[in-house]
């Protein structure tokens, strides 16, 4: 679909760029010339992550261990990047979610979503703009890209994952809010709904016990849930200089799925409580397992 070289001489930050549709998306831009650094909280799967592709497709990847929840430690971070290489181009992936019913989340619970996704977003947002509002720009040079994963839910809502759609809803916002503001520095920014394209994560705390894909074969227009190939697609569109005067919008990619059924957990108003409990201990053995590898 693209040329080869298209990405030369970009350099993108991919949060929570280790894995699922991160390291999806590092690949692609990676093959397509484009100089790759990915962040995550378990450095040593961005590590992984980053060898395994340069293994197999050269280029530079280079990894980062750092918890966006924390201002200080991002900015140092980005820092860090910009010493080396600025950076043209920024995905925001970096996520968490889990469904529960919004009565018996606990603060913590919800504050583990919403620092995460909300605050995390910005502080690496803002710690890459001002770096390239620093920078300078003139009309025809070229312009830097911020791309970041929202959710369908942010137009119709999120039952059930409430602390993620009050999450990305400010994303969302963030995006239109900062189109305009940051417009004459040379800056985009664009977000994108994908409906599920399963990954490992987001079937194990999203949809536990379930085979992965299963929901949206029965309810999608399309009867399929989305491709990775899809979301790569859509990703490096928007990290190349095919369309400059694209911003300030969030485009919605799940094969209709919100359109015709809302695209959420609404379906979860039918479960029973042992249902409910037995997704929260699978939830809760998913955890264990990631606090297990992080401390490996």
């Amino acid at each position: 679909m693209f040329q080869s070289g298209l990405l030369k001489g970009k350099h993108i930050l991919i949060t929570g760029g280790g894995t699922g549709l991160g390291r999806a998306m590092a690949e692609q831009f990676l093959i397509l010339g484009a100089d790759i650094s990915i962040c995550g909280r378990r450095k040593g799967v961005c590590d992984d992550t980053a060898a395994a592709l340069m293994k197999a497709h050269g280029g530079t990847v280079t990894s980062y261990g750092v918890d966006i929840r924390n201002a200080q430690a991002v900015d140092d971070m980005v820092g860090e990047i910009f010493a080396k290489k600025p950076l043209t181009g920024l995905v925001n992936n970096a996520a968490g979610n889990f469904i529960s019913p919004t009565e018996a989340l606990s603060p913590r619970g919800f504050d583990a979503i919403a620092n995460i996704v909300m605050h995390g977003t910005f502080y690496v947002t803002q710690a890459v703009g001002k770096r390239w509002i620093a920078q300078g720009w003139q009309h025809g040079d070229p312009m830097r890209s911020v791309m970041s994963i929202i959710t369908t839910w942010v137009l119709n809502g999120g039952p059930f994952v409430v602390p993620s759609a009050m999450s990305k809803s400010a994303i969302h916002t963030m995006t239109m809010s900062l189109a305009t503001e940051w417009a004459r520095y040379g800056i985009r920014l664009n977000a994108v709904g994908p409906g599920e394209i399963p990954t490992e994560g987001m079937s194990k705390r999203l949809n536990p016990g379930e085979e992965p894909g299963a929901r949206s074969k029965e309810r999608n227009p399309m009867a399929r849930a989305g491709e990775m190939s899809e979301l790569q697609n859509i990703a490096t569109f928007l990290m190349s200089d095919g369309c400059n005067w694209l911003t300030g919008q969030s485009i919605m990619m799940d094969g209709g799925g919100y359109l015709a059924g809302g695209g959420n957990f609404y379906e979860l108003v039918k479960w029973k409580p042992d249902q409910w409990q037995a997704a929260r201990d699978q939830i809760e053995a998913q955890n264990k397992k990631d606090r297990a590898q992080r401390t490996t």
